[in-house]
């Protein structure tokens, strides 16, 4: 349906409706643009370790440089720590920064911000995903309260992992020049701070959650017709889809590969006192990189879809329960188990009120 053409309660056109949604997609539009010719400048400085090294350690010359090579370093060049027989400047570490600089930071930032224009384009194009029949005011549980607060619990470090741990890649060329080096001195060593604490936290409820939630992402055969379906996108029928469907399915499985290699990796760096080599934490920082800017740009789609991109799919994980028509609509063969189970929000509300549990039994999964 155009969402510009949608008619308000009553039947009466709604044009101011219309033109709200028209400013704000509008502002969506410019503010890409801001993003893109900012970061743009980003991406170009993160491509150019050349250009890092002479901010980072100018007074190293090419003679230097056949020194470390040659191991005749000297002791001026020696790591401190004991029992290390590795050269504070070392081909090692100059592999490390170029792989850094040159092709992890760069394409992450591209991954992450191009990512987020293709949803604001989406959206542009597309509008959201409206429920097709009206509302029935019958309610069914999709989510307990535990699941919910861990599911938050687990979004919102992964949120604030994610924009320390690009403040820590990318920080120094846009902070940095923009508030000052007191100013920057500050923010970077708070940001290490809070990545480093919140990260082992975040990996310990992350594996809780995915344990928690193995059973209603197990693949099935009708995961593969929603994914050749485009999730309903190709064709005019419904694609079949579980407590999960194959989208929610693949998020899962990517968080469950992909996520436990970021918090492994994560781990490495964070406790270095397990007799770990300097070559180990250079590959688990280019791994953790990696696999974390990946993340941080599918879950962009996770949270577009859950929010702002499908009607009352966000209703589920606020107050735990969902429609039994957007049931119907997104996870039917869900709804054909529990459908027996709906409530009134009177009964939902009653519930609540007399300090009982306001939820029934955990519904089945298909």
């Amino acid at each position: 349906m155009n969402l510009l053409t949608a008619q308000a309660p009553g039947g009466v056109p709604s044009s101011g409706k219309g033109l709200a949604l028209g400013i704000w997609r509008f502002m969506l539009v410019a503010f890409a643009l801001v993003l893109s010719l900012g970061f743009t400048q980003v991406a170009v400085a993160q491509a150019d370790p050349d250009r890092e090294m002479t901010t980072a350690a100018p007074g190293i010359t090419a003679d230097q440089w056949r020194q470390v090579r040659s191991g005749e370093t000297g002791p001026n060049y020696r790591d401190s720590r004991a029992d290390s027989n590795y050269s504070l400047i070392n081909s090692s570490g100059e592999t490390w920064r170029h792989i850094r600089n040159r092709w992890v930071s760069p394409f992450g930032l591209i991954a992450v911000f191009g990512m987020a224009a293709l949803i604001t384009l989406f959206y542009l194009i597309v509008g959201r995903k409206e429920l097709e029949a009206p509302r029935t005011g019958r309610l069914l549980l999709r989510w307990t309260l535990m699941k919910r607060a861990l599911h938050w619990t687990v979004a919102t470090l992964f949120i604030v992992l994610a924009l320390t741990g690009m403040t820590l890649l990318f920080g120094k060329f846009v902070f940095r020049p923009l508030f000052g080096d007191g100013v920057w001195a500050w923010m970077i060593a708070a940001t290490k701070v809070l990545h480093n604490y919140l990260g082992p936290i975040f990996g310990i409820l992350l594996v809780i959650l995915l344990v928690s939630l193995i059973k209603e992402n197990i693949p099935k055969k009708h995961d593969w017709v929603w994914f050749k379906k485009g999730g309903g996108m190709i064709g005019k029928k419904h694609v079949d889809a579980g407590f999960a469907n194959g989208g929610e399915k693949a998020w899962y499985w990517m968080l469950a590969t992909v996520g436990l290699l970021v918090i492994a990796s994560g781990f490495v760096l964070d406790f270095p006192n397990f007799n770990q080599g300097r070559d180990t934490m250079q590959w688990a920082n280019i791994i953790h990189a990696v696999g974390a800017l990946g993340l941080t740009a599918v879950s962009l789609g996770h949270i577009y879809i859950g929010t702002l991109g499908t009607e009352g799919a966000l209703e589920g994980m606020t107050t735990g329960y969902v429609d039994e028509c957007w049931a119907k609509e997104h996870h039917n063969l869900w709804y054909e188990e529990v459908k027996d189970q709906t409530l009134t929000a009177e009964e939902v509300a009653a519930r609540k009120a007399s300090g009982g549990s306001s939820e029934p039994s955990a519904p089945r999964t298909s």
